[in-house]
């Protein structure tokens, strides 16, 4: 099949490159654009308490205003407020209510605002939605922020402001200048790489401009899907988009020009070559390929909205570089035949290649050390995963420069963390009936007598009066781990236990449900990690028909994902003080590492299967495909890598953990596992790694290696019983 579509590529280049071109430009046209949600509570499943406490408030409270953000007034000095400062809060809350920005019902103030120590005064900002996330509020937000500056002239006062919408706002923009510049750095680095390796302007620039054809193509059918499917994507999709697309395409672009080059060498026509290469690594790549998707797609089993979100855009974009490197890319090649290697002749002749050379020798002649040297170096870096502590506050990993971020610190001065966003308790009346206003004012008490609990609001009743909303003010900040146990515990027992009867308690708020999706995520460990795992073992055993062979591969490379993990604890809990790592980032280093790592494996095995059905002995079929596979795994992880390892470069921290993760656990991958530790114990295990389909049995001629004179074929005997 892949001999087939290669020809069909390689002899009608014209067709398939213009097959693309009218794709990629019909879909950047007509496709949706894919929207983005910041709101936390779409990303859980209905049943969570958190999401229950959202319908409840739309269908108990449906036309309340809602605060949105708070603006937070201090003088510039750092001292307590006067009088004349105090004066000056007000007139200025009321200059920004009479701005009527949009979504903005009012800016309201008092002397209940100002801190119990002085030194700072709060504004509400009331909004007309409920969702603090509508795309109108950030924009209103930062007109507020610069009409602030006007109103504030003449004053001795500095304002801030902060709170979800202000968050929001602040996430909008550091995020796209975020995705800007990974996508310069991204390419700068693949450009820069490539022409070094290949010292060929041509190659540098072409699989850059192959894979923004293949981005068009690829956000396009994510936007149909998303919008024929209802997805949303979380607010970091698109960098990540960006970096799998350059990075895996990058990838698949070097595994067929590595082979092409390879058939060069040889004598073979360029047509023939071409054609060649896409016969031989294919099924490789389509493997490779076929193992990320089925792990992308793993995410669908997710409770999370957002990684489900995440599983089927990242799955559409690796199924299309695949179907480009196995069209588009051998089309563009064919027109340029060697050309495209200009002005390099290095690809004429085969290189010394001591390095890959050596580590072939090493691997063929040493497997049990190297395998066990191999081991000690993972296993020594998984031990730092046991200290893996998993973060869920979203504001510690923004840049600490943004004003929604200092704003929080400076109204931390003189009140409650949470002040800025409280926890919401709702009583509800289980048959209809009017609640009791003695019930409400107990059940009040008790919950401001709860250990952690800074104040409670009195009771808002809904308009017949069967359901009543408390605001609990929580002395930790909304998103720090005190806050989500407190919400998620003790707060969540005490409103249970204290319901007064025939009534139904209910907490909600970002810590509640920050606790919900702490549940969802240990849910999520141990069911999409597994499914993923299994997943990728069939493609294995499919590709290699073995059931040894896959079981190796997985735990070397479960081996890897724990090193990796540790590595990064390591670093940034360790080294750099954070206090915990991104909650998500096992399950994304499970599957980036897994999946897009397991190419490496599955390149180097398919290259080893290939030696060994050529009837050579076992270690010369073992030195032969770490020597030639060498080279292309080096720069293919490099490459991949480096791309990841952009992330690094970002200011949200959340951001460097992900570069940094993934970048080192593929380079542990290659240069570690494929390289080292998969050939030795590949060649340990002998004729019983590829049981029982015994896919190493000789298929093809023994062809002389050693000197280039070549010899005459030799045929194993059930070959030439065959022939």
């Amino acid at each position: 099949m892949f001999r087939r579509v290669g020809r069909f590529a390689v002899h009608r280049p014209w067709i398939t490159i213009g097959g693309w071109i009218i794709a990629a430009v019909l879909l950047a046209v007509f496709a949706p654009g894919l929207k983005s949600t910041t709101d936390e509570t779409e990303f859980l499943p209905s049943h969570y308490e958190s999401v229950r406490v959202g319908k409840l408030q739309e269908e108990a409270f449906p036309k309340t205003e809602q605060p949105a953000a708070i603006v937070v007034f201090q003088r510039k000095d750092g001292g307590k407020l006067t009088a004349a400062d105090r004066s000056d809060v007000i007139k200025v809350s009321a200059g920004l209510e009479g701005k009527h920005r949009a979504k903005i019902a009012k800016v309201v103030t008092g002397p209940q605002a100002v801190s119990p120590n002085g030194e700072v005064a709060l504004a509400n900002i009331i909004a007309t939605t409920k969702n603090a996330f509508d795309e109108k509020l950030p924009q209103s937000v930062k007109d507020l922020r610069n009409d602030g500056k006007s109103l504030l002239s003449g004053t001795q006062l500095k304002m801030g402001i902060t709170g979800q919408a202000a968050q929001a706002l602040d996430s909008q923009e550091s995020s796209g200048d975020t995705d800007a510049m990974i996508m310069m750095a991204t390419l700068v680095l693949i450009i820069v790489l490539l022409l070094v390796i290949f010292r060929s302007p041509l190659i540098a620039i072409l699989p850059v401009l192959i894979i923004l054809v293949v981005a068009a193509v690829a956000n396009g059918l994510i936007g149909t899907a998303a919008e024929l499917g209802g997805l949303k994507a979380d607010a970091s999709i698109s960098a990540i988009l960006i970096v799998v697309l350059f990075g895996v395409g990058t990838d698949y672009i070097l595994f067929l020009l590595f082979r092409y080059r390879e058939h060069l060498r040889q004598g073979q026509e360029p047509k023939e070559a071409l054609s060649d290469a896409v016969a031989k690594v294919g099924e490789t790549i389509a493997s490779a390929a076929g193992a990320v998707i089925v792990a992308f797609l793993a995410l669908l089993l997710s409770t999370m909205g957002m990684m489900r979100a995440m599983g089927p855009s990242l799955a559409i974009s690796v199924a299309v570089t695949l179907v480009a490197a196995l069209t588009l890319v051998p089309a563009v090649f064919s027109l340029l035949g060697t050309k495209a290697f200009w002005p390099s002749k290095a690809w004429k002749k085969t290189p010394k290649n001591r390095f890959a050379n050596g580590v072939g020798n090493l691997v063929a002649h040493r497997p049990g050390i190297v395998a066990c040297l191999s081991t000690v170096v993972l296993a020594v870096l998984a031990v730092g995963a046991f200290s893996f502590k998993a973060e869920f506050d979203t504001s510690s990993q923004m840049p600490q420069k943004l004003e929604s971020v200092q704003a929080m610190k400076d109204m931390q001065r003189g009140f409650s963390a949470g002040q800025s966003d409280p926890a919401m308790v709702y009583l509800k009346s289980k048959d209809g009936a009017k609640l009791n206003q003695a019930d409400l004012a107990t059940f009040r008490t008790k919950l401001a007598g709860i250990e952690g609990v800074g104040q409670v609001a009195p009771a808002v009743g809904n308009p017949d009066g069967t359901v009543a909303q408390y605001a609990v003010v929580l002395k930790y900040r909304p998103t720090e781990d005190k806050s989500i146990e407190l919400a998620g515990g003790t707060l969540r027992d005490t409103a249970h236990a204290s319901a007064p009867q025939g009534t139904e308690a209910l907490v909600g708020g970002t810590s509640a449900v920050l606790s919900d999706i702490q549940k969802a995520v240990s849910h999520d460990y141990k069911l999409v990690f597994p499914v993923a795992g299994l997943a990728i073992m069939v493609i294995l055993g499919l590709l290699l028909r073995s059931l040894v062979a896959p079981v190796y591969l997985m735990i070397a490379v479960a081996l890897g994902f724990s090193a990796t993990l540790g590595a990064t604890v390591w670093l940034f809990q360790d080294i750099k003080g954070e206090s915990g790592l991104l909650f998500m980032l096992p399950v994304i280093v499970y599957l980036f590492v897994v999946a897009i790592g397991t190419d490496y494996n599955i390149l180097m095995v398919a290259r080893l299967r290939e030696e060994v059905r050529r009837g050579v002995p076992p270690k010369e079929a073992i030195r032969t495909a770490v020597a030639q596979s060498t080279p292309t795994i080096t720069s293919a992880a490099i490459i991949l890598a480096g791309t990841f390892g952009v992330l690094m470069l970002a200011e949200n921290s959340m951001l460097q953990q992900m570069g940094f993760a993934v970048a080192f656990g593929i380079l542990l991958t290659a240069f570690v596992m494929a390289m080292l530790l998969v050939p030795t114990v590949t060649s340990l295990l002998g004729h019983k790694a590829w049981w029982p389909g015994h896919q190493d049995s000789p298929r093809e001629p023994v062809q002389a290696h050693h000197d280039g004179a070549g010899t005459a074929p030799q045929w194993s005997a059930g070959e030439g019983a065959r022939r």
